[in-house]
């Protein structure tokens, strides 16, 4: 079998979900598995989801779940403001999997992890980008957090590559029902709410063979659907986000 490039949305903690994606994905030493960050926060196993990212050298981009934890205790003391934003937007479940101590190992780790992956056609990172700014001008408040002018790019950012995101559950963007993969003017997410009690699915992406693989966390059932089985194409100009959606991180 050719190698394969497998894509994993935001796993927030579900880690027996996440371990019965991969049983069915079944990846071989050649295949790169890839994940685009919020390994952590509101499911109840980020310690192990983490664990596993790690002893397995699998290749994570920072997300605005694990830069909240990063703000609030990440260099050695405790940033009382940020720790509260943190802890109202999931941490506690993640505090309570490490029970109340994180390894430095893990926090040295979380810092690692880059902002976006190029992988000369297809271009990974947690949220999108700007596009009103050049790659150069971004930052982590962009790559982690951004949604609206994102989505409504009325043309692709690049010419020669598709960017996969995470961050924003699809069932936000217009048109899209629960579980569905989102597409947009060059661009494709794929996080489908594996905490959300309206979703409850967690996607991977395999980019060569243009599937979709998916569990859900509440009965552990799968489907790998064909691409365009899964996609939603988005239309820019509809794109508006309410408050309450874009909580949905």
């Amino acid at each position: 079998m050719p190698q394969r490039r497998i894509v994993i949305g935001d796993v927030h903690g579900h880690y027996y979900a996440l371990m019965s994606l991969m049983e069915a994905i079944a990846p071989s030493q050649d295949d790169q598995i890839y994940f685009l960050g919020d390994l952590i926060d509101r499911g109840p196993h980020s310690a192990q989801v983490v664990q596993h990212v790690i002893k397995n050298n699998y290749q994570c981009l920072l997300g605005n779940h694990e830069k909240m934890l990063l703000d609030a205790v990440g260099n050695g003391k405790v940033q009382r403001e940020e720790l509260h934003i943190w802890l109202y937007c999931g941490g506690y479940s993640t505090l309570e999997s490490y029970q109340n101590n994180i390894p430095q190992e893990h926090i040295n780790w979380f810092k690692s992890l880059p902002l976006y992956l190029d992988l000369q056609d297809i271009w990974l990172v947690h949220a999108g980008i700007d596009p009103k700014l050049t790659i150069a001008e971004q930052t982590s408040e962009q790559f982690c957090w951004i949604r609206k002018p994102f989505h409504g790019m009325t043309k692709p950012y690049f010419t020669d590559k598709l960017i996969v995101t995470g961050h924003t559950i699809t069932f936000t963007l217009p048109g899209v029902k629960s579980g569905k993969v989102a597409r947009g003017m060059g661009w494709i997410d794929i996080e489908t709410g594996a905490y959300h009690p309206k979703s409850g699915w967690l996607t991977a992406f395999d980019v060569d063979q243009e599937k979709i693989h998916q569990i859900n966390t509440k009965d552990r059932a799968y489907r790998c659907l064909n691409l365009k089985q899964a996609i939603v194409d988005i239309d820019p100009t509809k794109i508006n986000l309410k408050p309450t959606e874009a909580d949905l991180d």
